[in-house]
């Protein structure tokens, strides 16, 4: 099997049994891996209606065929299982240097399933694998587990990890890789998988190896691999993102209107120039950080030099720079970063983290939330955010409450705090306001894992024809305020698109510079069979109604694929997208005709024959 090791771990915590398995070779040639692979084992394996962090849940890491070779931007993998902050499909996605390590220990992907009675560790090493007792370990955050392993095993060993938020079942705790520092490393952050990892009591996974992937023509595919990293260095995204990392979209996204503040009650400020790109490289930044190669290095490593939140660390990003900073009406870019580097210690996800957070602050705003349990709980107060993500991570006081993220907490609560709890199926929203670039909304309510901002993409980075791009200072594209339903097409081609990339375990900003013909040419060469830009198209498609039609069986509706009443009903009421409300169901309506679904929002029986799965008919 040429671009794979040809073996997946399967690792029983219960009984502490490991086994090796060869994948099914028309599986990958279906799904590729990375997501795709372990969303055809989640569907399997995993019983319908089963609890997220109960042992008949599977944790799957995956590695995609591109992992590890000298394609541009491919060290990254994914975690695939069911979500315990949604119940529906979970998936995390994460980069650094990790997915390499795993893939060269000998292994493509592991399966976990069972809960352990004791904490464990996972160790592969050049094609063993085992598991460690890891009781000393539980209770320490994501840098000292890091270190205590490398002390152990070798400074050679690679670590993905959880802190005490994963131990303590914070419902969106993430997982850590890459820890070379307090307060550095990558996140596969999203959907609470941590939360799953905690809930098995595995704390770690190591992995070190050099053995080879195979590929048909090396030489081939090194030229072809030169040359898409000839192209993305010449590109204006690798400009952008090597100067001001992710955070260079600020500005774009607020001239626009749509840069959530105060939960979402506006899109526009005036202090954003105190935490976007230009203002984390004039006060806090120490250096650029690539991901294995990457010729990009959008990654921040950063220094608050002194006062009370005098830390250093990785990041922030433009996400968590929107969920602690103009989310929570807070523009102290110490705070925030602060807020960001606790967040890798604990193993937090930051969106959900700062969105839930936000929501709070609105809830006590608004008397709803009355008992705070002694917590300061306001917008615009910098230690609010730092305070309280301590308090999360432990469970503690009012952050017990937190923990279980906003959906939860809205219901709890009641009292209409339902209407202002920023998610979509339960997953907190990035920070782009859909009703300052509708299609952004649609792209919202149709993601897999809920609220996402990386399932479509057309919400991010503005370099090309995307719809937060300004032509000049305060000129908006009207055409982002109209509702479009023929640019349902664009969010469809987007999910497939960039599906294929969590499968293959690429970076997503290398498909906003290549084509669908660059990249099939390229996993031609590597896999060493036929495979055209129509087959690059319809694996993701395929990918992308299989993880739907895992959602179906867990009870999701068209009433699901919907957005928080705030974007619905109120108007922004200032800035350049002032009066705007989003009107999603004609942009739904075409999206479900264009995929090939019936009204309710499932795959016809036409559908699922015309890519390969059939065999689902029955299953959903």
């Amino acid at each position: 099997m040429f671009g794979y090791m040809g073996k997946i771990l399967r690792v029983n915590l219960t009984t502490g049994m490991i086994k090796e398995e060869i994948p099914d070779e028309k599986d990958l040639r279906m799904y590729l891996g990375g997501a795709g692979l372990a969303t055809k084992f989640l569907f399997d394996e995993v019983p319908k209606g089963i609890d997220p962090l109960g042992p008949e849940n599977k944790l799957i890491f995956m590695t995609g065929p591109m992992t590890g070779t000298s394609s541009p931007s491919t060290g990254r993998f994914s975690v695939v299982s069911k979500s315990p902050l949604t119940g529906f499909w979970g998936q995390a996605n994460s980069g650094g240097f990790w997915g390499r390590d795993l893939k060269r220990s000998g292994f493509d992907g592991i399966i976990f399933e069972g809960i352990s009675k004791k904490p464990v560790y996972l160790v592969t090493d050049d094609g063993k694998a085992e598991l460690r007792d890891a009781s000393d370990l539980w209770g320490k955050n994501t840098s000292e587990t890091t270190k205590i392993i490398k002390e152990t095993l070798g400074n050679d060993f690679n670590v993905a990890c959880i802190g005490i938020a994963g131990e303590n079942l914070v419902k969106y705790a993430a997982i850590m890789n890459d820890v070379t520092a307090p307060n550095w490393g990558r996140a596969a952050g999203r959907c609470g998988l941590g939360t799953v990892m905690g809930s098995k009591n595995l704390k770690a996974i190591a992995v070190r190896g050099k053995m080879k992937i195979n590929i048909p023509d090396q030489e081939e595919y090194r030229e072809k691999a030169k040359d898409r990293f000839d192209w993305v260095n010449a590109s204006l995204l690798k400009a952008t993102l090597e100067v001001f990392g992710t955070a260079a979209i600020l500005d774009m996204v607020n001239q626009r209107g749509g840069l959530p503040s105060r939960n979402w009650q506006t899109g526009y400020v005036e202090q954003y120039e105190k935490i976007n790109g230009e203002a984390i490289n004039e006060t806090i930044l120490i250096a650029e950080k690539a991901c294995f190669a990457c010729p990009i290095a959008c990654g921040r490593v950063s220094d608050i030099k002194e006062g009370k939140y005098a830390s250093s660390g990785e990041g922030p990003e433009y996400e968590s720079i929107g969920a602690f900073g103009s989310m929570c009406d807070i523009y102290d870019l110490n705070a925030i970063t602060r807020a960001h580097f606790l967040c890798n210690e604990y193993g937090i996800d930051t969106i959900s983290a700062g969105a839930t957070i936000s929501f709070a602050m609105e809830a006590v705003e608004k008397g709803i939330l009355t008992d705070t349990m002694g917590s300061k709980i306001q917008f615009g107060d910098s230690d609010t955010i730092v305070d309280l993500i301590h308090l999360i991570a432990k469970r503690e006081g009012i952050g017990d409450l937190l923990a279980e993220g906003s959906k939860n907490m809205s219901e709890k609560l009641g009292q209409g705090s339902e209407r202002f709890a920023m998610h979509v199926k339960g997953l907190e929203l990035p920070a782009y306001d859909s009703r300052a670039a509708k299609i952004t909304g649609l792209a919202y309510a149709t993601a897999n894992r809920g609220g996402d901002h990386i399932t479509a993409y057309i919400e991010g980075p503005a370099f090309m024809s995307m719809p937060f791009l300004i032509v000049d200072e305060g000129e908006v594209d009207e055409d982002g305020l109209k509702e479009i339903p023929e640019e349902a097409r664009v969010v469809k081609d987007y999910e497939d698109a960039f599906g294929i990339f969590d499968a293959l375990s690429g970076c997503k900003f290398m498909g906003m510079v290549l084509t669908g013909d660059d990249w099939a040419d390229l996993i031609q060469s590597l896999l060493g069979y036929e495979f055209t830009e129509a087959d690059f198209r319809l694996t993701g498609e395929r990918i992308y109604n299989l993880e739907r039609a895992f959602n179906i069986r867990e009870g999701l509706t068209r009433a699901d694929d919907t957005l928080p009443k705030r974007l619905l009903e109120d108007p922004l009421p200032d800035g350049p997208a002032k009066g705007q409300t989003v009107n999603l169901d004609p942009m739904l309506d075409a999206y479900y005709q264009y995929r090939g679904w019936d009204n309710n929002g499932r795959p016809t029986t036409e559908t699922l024959d015309r890519l390969g799965l059939s065999w689902l008919s029955a299953k959903m």
